[in-house]
């Protein structure tokens, strides 16, 4: 029993890491250094990050005190939020980045994005590697690792999933 519970949590994590490359990464903003507020750059922490469809972007923020505001790039530039593309006001905004573009998000409050309290969010595909031509051709989708950076801000989407795996294996052999 106790080889058949390893073997199945070798399985367990290695269809994790598969996933994590196909599902993407969740990115809560400005962390690990920050969140969705006045004090953090959000042009410095983009500038660690490589954004892919298939990612998330988290927002965690006191409700009370701010929100989030999906703009164009006329009214990110211009700091205005009387024409939004989408609002998400609950402290706690998980947004898919579906399509490849550049995405404005601003805190729609008065003063904050002027204050500082903007990102632009590049997205780009997902390389596509090739092996051997003709029609024997493989093609796998990758996504390149995150930096340490990066990666300390980066929550991946299977780690719940992983989780239960773990708790189900550990019941198993309760009983």
């Amino acid at each position: 029993m106790a080889s058949a519970t390893r073997a199945l949590l070798v399985a367990a994590v290695t269809a994790a890491a598969l996933f994590r490359t196909a599902l993407g990464a969740t990115y809560t903003v400005g962390a690990p250094a920050g969140s969705w507020d006045l004090r953090t750059n959000y042009t410095q922490w983009t500038s660690t990050i490589r954004f892919y469809t298939g990612d998330e972007l988290r927002f965690q923020y006191p409700a009370a005190a701010h929100n989030v505001v999906e703009v164009t790039k006329t009214a990110y530039d211009n700091c205005s939020s009387s024409s939004p593309v989408a609002t998400f006001p609950s402290g706690n905004d998980v947004i898919p980045l579906a399509a490849v573009g550049t995405r404005y998000f601003i805190c729609g409050l008065p003063g904050h994005c002027a204050g500082g309290m903007k990102v632009q969010v590049n997205v780009q595909s997902k390389v596509v590697r090739c092996r051997r031509r003709g029609a024997r051709q493989r093609c796998t989708q990758t996504t390149p690792q995150p930096n340490s950076a990066a990666q300390a801000g980066a929550q991946p989407v299977v780690a719940l999933g992983l989780a239960a795996v773990v708790a189900g294996l550990m019941l198993l052999n309760l009983y």
